[in-house]
């Protein structure tokens, strides 16, 4: 199986903070990244933005502008989830990889970490999505499993897509099987449900209700 260090990259090779500005202009004429990581001797500065090469002098070297570097990265052992969050909170497309010892090893590119979600059975093997929601005080994440799993389902993922001080959304992925008693199931336990789903029968019964009652008051 395919683990997320195979998507380590070095199909270019870092920065030298001795090199000029306009060489690391020119570089980024060639290539698509938002950043890209900066190393003295071996060592991991930071990354340099695109957008701050701009207002730079062409003439001067990487280091004369090292406050500007961003020093975001991850590590050889960091998990997949926390690699995309390294993504997102700094949006960039390029995240620099550090050994246990600090060593610079390589990037991820963020079109190869998508790549290896699409790949995880939570969005690769069948199954139905349900989005709840409660009161952020309320929910359990332990209540969510055995209410799953008491009918008969399986987890193919969980996660909390939506939070603020007053509710939390969370998105699950389970096996196909008893999606409506699940649905009623966390009814039952209070859990608003988010999505929308054809087997849902409370949700079509109240829509069977609404039809008849619209025909009866227009007759």
């Amino acid at each position: 199986m395919i683990g997320i260090t195979d998507y380590i990259t070095n199909d270019f090779k870092a920065i030298n903070n001795q090199d000029t500005i306009a060489v690391v202009q020119e570089f980024f004429n060639d290539v698509h990244f938002s950043h890209f990581p900066i190393i003295e001797e071996g060592v991991y500065l930071g990354s340099i933005a695109r957008e701050d090469l701009e207002t730079f002098d062409s003439t001067k070297k990487v280091s004369d502008f090292r406050y500007s570097l961003e020093g975001f990265f991850t590590r050889t052992n960091t998990v997949w989830l926390d690699v995309l969050e390294v993504f997102a909170k700094n949006q960039t497309n390029l995240v620099p990889v550090l050994d246990e010892n600090n060593t610079y090893v390589g990037y991820y590119q963020i079109e190869d970490i998508m790549k290896f979600f699409h790949e995880t059975p939570f969005l690769k093997e069948p199954g139905g999505v349900i989005v709840v929601k409660k009161a952020a005080l309320d929910y359990s994440m332990s209540q969510i499993t055995q209410i799953v799993e008491s009918n008969n389902g399986k987890l193919l993922g969980v996660f909390v897509s939506e939070l603020d001080v007053e509710s939390v959304e969370v998105t699950l992925k389970i096996t196909l099987g008893a999606i409506n008693e699940i649905i009623q199931t966390f009814r039952r336990y209070d859990y608003e449900i988010i999505s929308e789903h054809q087997e849902d029968n409370y949700i079509n019964n109240l829509k069977e209700r609404s039809d008849y009652l619209d025909k009866y008051l227009n007759i």
